[in-house]
């Protein structure tokens, strides 16, 4: 159960680092051109879609990754579940919404999502091998 929650705590901390310093630091303007955003955000919306999102992913992760837990491990499932995560923001809402450049919105969404879910992805992999190392180390010990 630590682990999961653990798992759930990594997303947030990976998605609101890298979506914070995307919006509010590095690419305000890009921002501030997309006409359909909130002046002021919904916090608590998005601190909702960030649990769902980080309970989901550790849900699969536990049963979707082979037994032997690495960082690799981690980084290769992070960099799955931001392939389709990723790829509605950066795709689909250039088709659907007035974007203000689809080329600087693909840029900017894809590399966003690529370092967030690295993060993502390396921290899911450095619990998992913790976890996986204390439980060989449980286990050799009996």
């Amino acid at each position: 159960m630590t682990k999961h929650i653990l798992a759930v705590l990594a997303y947030i901390v990976a998605t609101f680092a890298t979506q914070a310093v995307s919006h509010f630091a590095l690419f305000p303007e890009h921002y501030a051109a997309v006409t359909y955003m909130r002046h002021e955000p919904v916090f608590q919306l998005g601190i909702l879609a960030m649990l769902v999102q980080g309970i989901a992913l550790s849900f699969l992760y536990s049963r979707t990754v082979s037994a032997g837990r690495s960082l690799f491990d981690g980084l290769r499932f992070g960099w799955l579940a931001g392939t389709v995560l990723v790829s509605y923001i950066a795709f689909a809402e250039a088709a659907k919404y007035n974007v203000p450049g689809i080329s600087s919105w693909l840029a900017t969404e894809i590399g966003a999502g690529f370092v967030q879910f690295t993060i993502y992805g390396a921290l899911l992999g450095l619990i998992y091998a913790r976890f996986g190392r204390l439980a060989n180390a449980t286990a050799a010990s009996r």
